[in-house]
């Protein structure tokens, strides 16, 4: 009996022992699971990701199937990849260290967290629009039938259906990652000195998931602002309704008082910094695309001519020279310069302008929803809460500014940086022409007398020879205007003499001023006026002080129009011919017959009347007997303003004698220019 209590007190112990060993065995074989069951799936979430970008994304690519989106479909699933395969040979290389393994694991996280978080963040931004891509490819019955195609020839032993089997995968795994730590640090005793460390790699994967989601709300809400929208007037209106009339008279109203010191801005100098550089670069992507559009406009202008079929025909000396480099700078350098431009400039500076479109459109937003957060906060304050449409739109307005100030500062370095590469691309381009220009043109100077002459001597040539051209061309000009005989003067019609005296007596004769050019109005309230025409002058400067741009009076419209492209105009007295005057007011019948006999002449009266002269603008040949043939840029004397049936479509006209009727809009009326000191007496 003594014998038998020792051996049952000996089996009870061990049963208390065996019993007190269970539940630690039972934990560390959970945990060991759990971490058996991370590195597992660790490793089929890495083969499926192969299987995702090397054989069905490159199977589909070798289709080259036209309406496929496959940058759209699996946006940056490369570098998913990539990180995931150095996590998990991370992860398997944990497996020997017996007790330490979990403090690896835990390690490993806080290591790959941050790249975790920026490779997913990217992905699950995207991933909708991988959804709406392939719902729309389910829709198109070729495409899909292509889709399936490669599923079944590459992973046939999926069973999948189509490629959303696959994209989310890494929507999936990001999210189970703070499930298996968390599963890991239920079966890890808290006495444990991977517990801690555990903790801490459980929070850091959840926050990371956090992170994401923030992101992901905020590219939603940029998503739907920054869209530039070509919205018609018709548009506009129909949009209006009395919630946005009120929402907006609001916003009026708060940046009026923004404006006029009554309510303080709500001021972030992060963000104002920020958008201040952002600006800038606008400004100067804008400011260079006009520059490198008027460019290639002047440059295509140039390649038009081609001016050197316009040269003299000689056949040897240096003007054949001349015209043989013109020819091929013409026909070569110039147009490959062109091609050039346009390729390394022109397209990467228009695409840079398209993509600031949707940022410049967001900070256009962030304003509106500020000024309904600063509302929005004056009444919590005052009430102390605010409707759920109210909480959404200060949520909004956050997102939007949490979204720029994370990201403008990484676009506005990537922005300067394409601008300078536009620069360098376009100063190396300048400067391949000079070279190349430089290089035919030496072997064309070779092949010149003064080829190798000094430079002195050579500049001494070139003086020489433009000094004598110039005396060349005085001598010229001088016997031209001796020889030419001064053009007969044609008075005004009355509707032209009504508007020049109208002007006299408005402005009075010395803000007469005559436009020597044709002027076309390119800006806001620029005139388009034609050479010859008479503006009186209101004002020698525009509102901003420029006193290269003066504002006229044309006789109705008034305007700016250049300074240099106006003289001073003195209105001479003249007397009008007594032909004129019987045209102006006679009757019909003695205009319109030469045998008929003259009237009485009318009193003189002394007019200031400008200098005119009516000529035919283009050739026209007469089909009637009434009709008068005209050769373009002959002088005609105007007699009547219509036709017999009062009709202004049709002038009578009287050239070298003959008299006939002629279309209206063939006769120019241009200004002659008087000799100095000359006119005729009152």
């Amino acid at each position: 009996m003594a014998s038998a209590e020792p051996g049952s007190g000996e089996a009870a112990e061990a049963a208390e022992a065996e019993y007190e060993v269970m539940p630690w065995d039972r934990t560390e074989q959970s945990q060991r699971l759990a971490v058996d069951e991370l590195i597992s799936s660790e490793a089929s979430y890495v083969h499926n990701l192969q299987l995702c970008v090397c054989d069905i994304r490159a199977h589909l690519r070798d289709k080259q199937l036209p309406g496929l989106d496959l940058e759209g479909l699996f946006s940056n699933t490369d570098d998913i990849l990539h990180v995931s395969r150095r996590f998990l040979k991370g992860l398997e290389a944990t497996a020997g260290q017996g007790q330490e393994q979990l403090l690896c694991i835990s390690t490993l996280f806080q290591e790959f967290k941050e790249e975790m978080e920026t490779v997913y963040k990217i992905y699950c931004a995207s991933y909708d629009h991988a959804l709406q891509l392939v719902e729309s490819y389910r829709r198109d019955p070729r495409l899909q039938e292509e889709i399936l195609a490669t599923l079944n020839a590459t992973v046939p032993h999926t069973g999948a259906s189509d490629l959303s089997f696959f994209l989310v995968m890494p929507v999936q795994r990001v999210t189970k990652y703070p499930l298996l730590l968390g599963k890991i640090l239920e079966n890890t005793p808290s006495s444990a000195s991977a517990h801690s460390a555990l903790q801490a790699a459980a929070r850091a994967m959840a926050q990371v998931n956090a992170n994401i989601n923030e992101h992901k709300r905020r590219r939603e809400v940029a998503t739907k602002y920054n869209k530039a929208e070509q919205l018609t007037l018709r548009d506009r209106l129909a949009r209006l309704n009395a919630h946005s009339i009120a929402k907006k008279t609001t916003r009026f109203s708060r940046l009026l008082m923004h404006e006029t010191g009554i309510v303080a801005k709500t001021e972030d100098k992060e963000y104002d910094d920020l958008e201040e550089k952002f600006q800038c670069v606008a400004s100067s992507v804008a400011t260079l695309k006009e520059n490198v559009a008027s460019y290639l406009g002047h440059l295509e202008v140039f390649l038009l001519p081609a001016p050197h079929r316009r040269e003299l025909q000689m056949e040897q000396g240096p003007a054949q020279q001349h015209r043989r480099l013109s020819e091929l700078l013409h026909s070569t350098v110039f147009p490959e310069f062109k091609q050039r431009v346009d390729r390394l400039v022109w397209q990467p500076l228009c695409s840079l302008s398209d993509t600031l479109e949707g940022p410049q459109q967001l900070v256009k937003k962030r304003l509106d929803k500020l000024l309904d957060y600063e509302k929005i906060q004056e009444r919590k304050s005052e009430v102390g809460s605010v409707s759920y449409d109210e909480e959404a739109a200060m949520n909004t307005y956050l997102a939007i500014n949490d979204l720029l100030v994370a990201e403008l500062p990484q676009f506005n370095q990537v922005a300067v940086q394409l601008l300078g590469q536009i620069l360098r691309s376009f100063s190396a381009l300048q400067l391949d022409l000079a070279t190349q220009v430089l290089h035919h043109a030496e072997k064309e100077l070779e092949q010149l007398p003064h080829g190798h002459m000094p430079l002195p001597s050579f500049w001494k040539v070139v003086e020489d020879s433009l000094q004598q051209s110039g005396a060349q061309l005085r001598a010229f000009c001088q016997a031209f205007e001796t020889v030419t005989p001064s053009p007969g003067t044609q008075p005004l019609t009355p509707a032209e003499e009504r508007k020049v005296l109208s002007l006299v007596s408005k402005h009075g004769p010395d803000k007469l001023y005559q436009v020597t050019s044709n002027i076309s109005g390119s800006r806001d309230l620029d005139l388009t006026l034609l050479r010859g025409q008479i503006v009186a002058l209101l004002q020698s400067a525009d509102t901003r002080g420029n006193t290269s741009r003066w504002l006229v009076d044309a006789g109705g419209p008034r305007g700016f129009v250049p300074a240099a492209k106006l003289r001073p105009y003195s209105p001479a007295q003249v007397q009008q011919p007594v032909l004129q005057l019987l045209g102006l007011d006679g009757g019909t019948e003695g205009r319109r017959h030469s045998c008929a006999a003259p009237e009485a002449p009318r009193p003189q009266v002394a007019t200031f009347t400008p200098t005119f002269q009516v000529v035919a603008g283009f050739s026209f040949a007469a089909r009637s007997p009434q009709e008068l043939s005209l050769q373009a840029g002959q002088p005609v004397q105007l007699l009547e303003p219509h036709d017999k049936k009062g009709s202004t479509e049709w002038s009578l006209v009287e050239v070298n004698g003959q008299r006939g009727y002629v279309p209206s809009s063939y006769l120019v009326t241009v200004p002659v220019q008087e000799p100095a000191g000359w006119s005729l007496p009152v």
